[in-house]
Parts: C-alpha cells; sequence; structure tokens
C-alpha cells in the first residue's frame, strides 16, 4: 500500500498565508461565497491566516465592517483568522468605533503584558 504525499513544502505551506483579494462593490449575496472561500483556503493552507487585500473596497462604511466580521467569524469557525492589507485609515477607524479589531499586516501585534511583570520604576517614582 503505498501513500501519496501532499505537493509542496509542508512547513513552508503552513507558514504561507492565502491571499484574498476584495474589490468593490461586494453584494450581500456574494458575502457567503467569500466566507466559503476564505474556510477553503484555510482549510488548504493550513497556514491559519487568510490576508484579506482590502485596498480596493472603496470607501469605507457599515457594508465593510458587515462583510470583515462575516469573514473573521467564518475564519474563527474554522479555527483561523484574518488578516488585513492595506485597509483605508477611514476604514481602520470605523472598525475601532464598532469596536472590531482586526490584525494589520505590517503592524506590530499588541498584546498585554505576561501576568507577573512589573514595569521598572525610576528612583524617586512613585510605585503606581
Amino acid at each position: 500500500m503505498s501513500c501519496a504525499h501532499p505537493v509542496g513544502l509542508p512547513i513552508v505551506d503552513a507558514m504561507t498565508p492565502a491571499v484574498l483579494v476584495l474589490a468593490s462593490p461586494v453584494t450581500r449575496d456574494e458575502v457567503r461565497g467569500l466566507s466559503d472561500e476564505v474556510r477553503a483556503l484555510l482549510r488548504t493552507t493550513r497556514a491559519g491566516v487568510v490576508v484579506c487585500d482590502v485596498a480596493g473596497l472603496g470607501p469605507p462604511g457599515l457594508g465593510t465592517v458587515d462583510l470583515l466580521a462575516r469573514l473573521q467569524l467564518a475564519a474563527r469557525r474554522a479555527g483561523g483568522r484574518i488578516r488585513l492589507r492595506e485597509p483605508d485609515p477611514g476604514l481602520h477607524a470605523l472598525l475601532d468605533l464598532v469596536g472590531l479589531r482586526f490584525e494589520v499586516e505590517g503592524q506590530a501585534e499588541q498584546r498585554e503584558p505576561a501576568r507577573g511583570v512589573e514595569e521598572e520604576v525610576e528612583p524617586g517614582e512613585p510605585a503606581v
């Protein structure tokens, strides 16, 4: 009995995220297809991340926020996440306004400090 090996380099393929280019306008009917595509990309690349290029989405609006929220939900349900590439500053502000946080390509990850780690206090400054 022989077993076929998957095509590609497993370590590299698992670390290279797929890119999904989103272009305006995205209709409500297309959202389900894009969600399916995100799940399929996560399954085939095994990277755990799909990069969504949002530069072509045009002016940000609530439709864009709804689309990105649904794509993130689909990715989370499939065990992954999405990362935004080239978001408009207005889109970034709108996402913050509605309380949605997305990882943005090229931005350092913001994490909480580890528990039990205290900041150094300069001599003469009161400890907080």
